[in-house]
């Protein structure tokens, strides 16, 4: 399984939690409301898990995880390589 569908089944199965909701990489997740603010910090979590990095929270902001895809421009962009 792809990095990009491993988070997208995380967001739709332990994020959003509602039944029948369809997302891919370009839906948007903020301003649609089907992530809150404060879900983010555990996006950020997984994100690191699957991509092996740290994401410096001073690096980021809410505007960097409106789609998966972004998620992980972001990670690609700050992410430091995990030891």
């Amino acid at each position: 399984m792809s990095e990009t569908q491993q988070m997208i089944e995380y967001i739709v199965r332990e994020v959003v939690r509602r039944p029948n909701v369809q997302i891919d990489e370009n839906t948007s997740l903020v301003s649609s409301g089907l992530v809150d603010s404060l879900a983010l910090v555990d996006i950020v979590i997984k994100l690191e898990e699957i991509t092996h990095k740290r994401i410096p929270a001073g690096k980021v902001q809410a505007k960097d995880f409106e789609t998966v895809q972004l998620m992980f421009s972001a990670a690609a962009r700050v992410g430091k390589a995990c030891s």
